[in-house]
């Protein structure tokens, strides 16, 4: 589970992020949502200890980040908005370094990598260079990586940034199985389609605050909307025209 409490960050004179507090559970999928300069990747940075709040709190798995920033990051697996793979290394040694940094032994990691492989149809591709992979063996790499060392809290920043039909619905159902196993999944993206398709639960930010902490047949009805887009657009347009 993931807490965040009273979270703020500025830069300079920009409050990024403005007192922002919302739970994502264990065996839920929790949808974050904003427009572009709203605060959520500024809020998902904080949350994976990338960087510090000014003030507020995150716990994983009821540990602090402020106290044990190692601890959360052994509880999290993070696909971040920039994939970073190694372009010279394989996927499997992409995947088996960072088993490294998390200090796993090598039979876990060799049993991992199998394990993660076959969940992510990834046999045709481990054993060559991630340089001139597409844009969805990226991806599968990097969320392999990330999960590597079975952490039980999973964020996706865009996971389907760029992917074709059959990667994005193969991705779809990885997140399905993440959640049906208890894991608490956080993920963000723009396409409404996707979050009421598998979110439980979806937090809206918009500058830098939360205005929306709703399922989405409540934030459907809540507006009035026919549709999720309809609805965040009438929540964001709400919050812009109180701001104005």
């Amino acid at each position: 589970m993931i807490e965040v409490t009273h979270l703020h960050k500025a830069f300079g004179k920009v409050q990024a992020v403005d007192d922002v507090s919302f739970v994502a559970r264990d065996g839920q999928i929790t949808g974050l949502l904003g427009p572009n300069g709203a605060g959520k990747t500024t809020t998902l940075r904080m949350l994976y200890t990338l960087m510090k709040p000014d003030r507020g709190s995150v716990k994983v798995d009821g540990i602090d980040a402020a106290t044990d920033p190692l601890g959360v990051r052994r509880r999290l697996g993070v696909l971040p908005d920039a994939r970073g793979l190694y372009k010279r290394l394989s996927a499997r040694e992409n995947i088996d370094y960072f088993g490294r940094l998390q200090g796993l032994d090598p039979a876990t990691r060799s049993a991992r990598i199998a394990e993660l492989s076959a969940a992510l149809d990834m046999g045709d591709i481990l054993e060559r260079r991630t340089e001139g992979f597409s844009q969805g063996q990226r991806v599968k790499t990097a969320i392999a990586r990330a999960l590597i060392h079975g952490p039980t809290n999973v964020i996706l920043d865009e996971p389907t940034n760029g992917l074709d039909v059959m990667a994005t619905r193969a991705m779809r159902g990885f997140m399905r199985e993440l959640k049906a196993q208890g894991h608490c999944v956080l993920f963000s993206s723009h396409i409404m389609q996707e979050v009421g398709a598998l979110c439980d639960r979806i937090v809206v930010i918009a500058r830098g605050r939360v205005v929306a902490d709703e399922s989405p047949e409540e934030l459907r009805a809540q507006t009035g909307a026919a549709s999720l887009e309809d609805a965040f657009v009438k929540i964001i347009g709400s919050e812009e025209g109180l701001a104005a």
